[in-house]
Formats: C-alpha cells, sequence, structure tokens
C-alpha cells in the first residue's frame, strides 16, 4: 500500500458541527486520520479553508497535512468527507482499493453522534466471543466504555482496577458459606465485564499496546489461578485436611501452564501482537476449534450457579483434571501449528 492517499474533504451538505468535534474521546477529525494511519495510508491530507487553532490541535502528532480547500487532488487518491465516520476495517478498504468503502455514519448534527458512538461500539465486538459474553457482558462493558472514553482514564488503569476486582472477589472463596462466594462470584463476574472495558477503551481510542496486552492477559490469569488457590484453602479449612490443597495446586498450576502456551504460541507473533483473539495459533482442526471454544469465560456463569449452593468446590475438582489436560492439548496444537510447512 505504499503510496497511497487519503485526502479528507469538507461533507456535501453543511455540518454544523466541525471537524474537531469530539466523538467517543477523540475529535472526529483525528479519529478518521488514525485510522487512515493504521489501514496503511502514507499520505493524509485534510482540505480547509482558514483551519482554526482547535483543528490543528486535533490533528497534533499525526501525518496529517492540511491543504486549502482547493487543492488539487492527487490522481489515485482515495477521497472521503471528514464527517463519515467509519472503522479501521472499512478504512482499509479505501486503502487497497478493492472495493467501495461501506456507507458507515455520516455525522452532520448532534443528533447524529448516538448512532456513530453505536457503529464504532458494535465493531468492537469480537467474532471469537462466549454466548453471554456476547449478549450480555458486552452490552455492559461497552456502555461503560462509551462513558470513560471522554475521561483521562487509561486502558492499563482500566486493566489494573478489574485484576484488584476479581483478587478481591477471590478472597471471598476462602469461606465454604454460600452467600460469601455468591458475592466472589459476582465480584468474579464485574471483574470479567470491565476486564472487556480496558480493549474497548484502548481501540476507541487508539491507545493499544503491547505492554498493555500483557498486562490484561496476564492480569486475567492471576485472578483464575488466585479464585482457584483460595477455594482450595476455604475447602481445606472448612473439612480441617490438606488434600484440597493438592487440588487447587493442580488447578492453579494447569491454568499457569495454558497461559504459557497461549503467550508463547499467540502472543509472540508479529500478526497479533498481544491482541491476541484465541487460545489457539490458528483454529484449523475441529479438535482447535472446541479448544478455542472451552477457553472462552462463560464458565463464569457455571462458578455463579455452583456458588449459589456453596458448592464451588465442585468447579476446582472439574478444573483440576480439566486444567491440566487443557494445556497439555494446547501445547500440542501449538507443537503442530509450529511444525507446519504452511504457517
Amino acid at each position: 500500500m505504499t503510496g497511497r492517499s487519503l485526502f479528507l474533504v469538507a461533507p456535501e451538505s453543511p455540518s454544523s458541527l466541525p471537524p474537531e468535534s469530539v466523538l467517543l474521546g477523540l475529535p472526529m477529525i483525528r479519529r478518521t486520520v488514525l485510522a487512515a494511519e493504521r489501514a496503511g495510508f502514507d499520505s493524509i491530507a485534510v482540505a480547509a479553508d482558514d483551519p482554526a487553532d482547535s483543528l490543528t490541535r486535533a490533528l497534533a502528532g499525526t501525518s496529517a497535512r492540511l491543504v486549502p480547500s482547493g487543492a488539487p487532488i492527487p490522481s489515485g487518491a482515495a477521497v472521503l468527507r471528514w464527517n463519515r465516520v467509519l472503522r479501521t476495517g472499512e478504512i482499509k478498504q479505501l486503502a487497497t482499493g478493492a472495493s467501495p468503502a461501506p456507507a458507515g455514519v455520516a455525522v452532520s448534527s448532534a443528533a447524529d453522534r448516538r448512532p456513530a458512538e453505536r457503529w464504532l461500539l458494535d465493531g468492537l465486538v469480537k467474532d471469537t466471543e462466549g454466548f453471554m459474553s456476547r449478549h450480555f457482558e458486552r452490552r455492559v462493558s461497552l456502555e461503560i466504555s462509551r462513558r470513560l472514553s471522554a475521561t483521562s482514564i487509561t486502558p492499563n488503569q482500566m486493566t489494573v482496577f478489574s485484576t484488584a476486582v476479581g483478587l478481591v472477589g477471590a478472597l471471598f472463596f476462602l469461606s465454604p458459606r454460600a452467600s460469601m462466594q455468591t458475592a466472589g462470584a459476582l465480584l468474579f463476574l464485574l471483574h470479567s465485564i470491565l476486564d472487556g472495558c480496558d480493549g474497548e477503551i484502548a481501540r476507541l481510542k487508539f491507545q493499544e499496546s503491547r505492554w498493555g496486552g500483557l498486562l490484561d492477559f496476564w492480569g486475567d490469569n492471576a485472578v483464575h489461578a488466585a479464585i482457584f488457590a483460595c477455594i482450595a484453602i476455604g475447602w481445606s479449612q472448612s473439612i480441617g485436611q490438606a488434600w484440597p490443597l493438592w487440588v487447587g495446586l493442580a488447578a492453579v498450576a494447569g491454568t499457569l501452564a495454558s497461559a504459557g502456551v497461549v503467550h508463547q504460541s499467540t502472543m509472540q507473533r508479529s500478526k497479533e501482537g498481544p491482541l491476541f483473539t484465541s487460545v489457539t495459533p490458528v483454529a484449523d482442526s475441529p479438535l482447535s476449534r472446541v479448544v478455542d471454544l472451552l477457553g472462552r469465560r462463560d464458565f463464569i456463569y457455571l462458578v455463579l450457579a455452583l456458588s449459589l449452593f456453596g458448592r464451588a468446590q465442585w468447579f476446582l475438582l472439574a478444573s483440576a483434571v480439566g486444567a491440566p489436560i487443557f494445556s497439555v492439548v494446547l501445547a500440542a496444537l501449538a507443537r503442530r501449528h509450529a511444525q507446519s510447512p504452511n504457517r
């Protein structure tokens, strides 16, 4: 895509909002320019007559340059109205020239803000989401992220907060009482919901980073390990025997081993970096797809259901068997992928 140019021009119909109007935490014009940079455009021009200082500030730090409205459009350049809100994926279609970009949402007045926000937020839902995550957790997390996008809260701060919520929830599993375990499970669910916000904010505001991805990934696994450990300790204390500690150790070890395999096989590749979307390198077989399905976090609802009856230890027993097996299967799939000639 070297040499691809993007020309941002004024809308055909007058807009009551200037291009530097803020949408989900970023000026509209800056959002489009950043998305275009991600999409592969190496030359971005913004046509404007007598640009205001606010427009100059909105574009500060980007590769965009301001040109007079009457400036000629370079041959082969893609043209986009600056009030047309598109996701990065749609702008990539402009960059490749393979097909016209989808319509997106035109923002010409304050009434257009909400449809444009919904358009952008809907694009944050991944295809690999579990059923409950897609239909419940994402609905909540997207509304939270929509509000937080207008604040100075960073994705990494959100990650630390959601991890802290999960770790506090783990402590409630030290008790065998159903009410305490249920409180812990609800905090675990809250952690999962808030955990979606860090990535959502990062993508909305173009603040993704490898460090942020690593913090998110290992924070999640620290919460899982802490919950298993606390269930085991509480169970051991309630019956006055030590063997549940070994059950907990097996679950924790399997969890951390699986995390290590996923980190090595999916988070070291330049294509995906820290923003992995699957626990397997590629879903190229029925087994890979099954493993990927099992790696989703809908199991939280099983933990909640068992906790309502004070039986969280039943999930620990299943995890003590399943987590080590899961890690071995993940390692085998990663090894097969590494040895594949088509890699």
